[in-house]
């Protein structure tokens, strides 16, 4: 299975939080990393967006087909992340399109074996595989994707 965890781009501050925009920086950081991914795009992949504003407006960059899922919102836990893609045993590919701390945090177990706050740059994506290796079942990094280098 492959997992792709893609931060929201940049954003305006304010309040409420869930309707927060992407700034015309944050736009940019968006397209760069989708055009990025076009040409990397794995079959079959489905696309889970938190339901924020920011999240869907990264999305959209890259798709307009995909499923928001209520349990990606900022605070959730990163069990809710895993249940909603199905990691390790789903297959195919899931891309989350999500938030800080969480996918720093869930980027960090999937590496290390345990949570740390780990930072993931707005408008980054990290793409880990898994695969099973002589019985032993392994997560790779196959490619961390900074907005900027996109």
């Amino acid at each position: 299975m492959d997992l792709l965890l893609w931060r929201h781009a940049e954003a305006v501050e304010g309040l409420p939080d869930s309707t927060r925009e992407l700034t015309e920086r944050g736009r940019r950081q968006a397209r760069k990393v989708a055009e990025w991914l076009e040409q990397r795009r794995p079959k079959k992949l489905r696309v889970l967006v938190s339901p924020t504003v920011r999240t869907r407006q990264t999305a959209d960059a890259f798709t307009t087909d995909y499923e928001v899922i209520p349990t990606l919102a900022p605070g959730c836990n990163i069990a809710d992340i895993l249940g909603a893609c199905g990691w390790p045993e789903a297959g195919g590919a899931v891309l989350i399109v999500g938030h800080q701390p969480e996918l720093g945090r869930l980027a960090s177990l999937l590496l290390s074996g345990q949570e740390a706050d780990w930072t993931i740059k707005k408008g980054a994506l990290w793409w880990f595989s898994n695969r099973v290796r002589e019985g032993e079942t392994q997560t790779v990094l196959r490619c961390v994707m900074p907005a900027d280098l996109a």
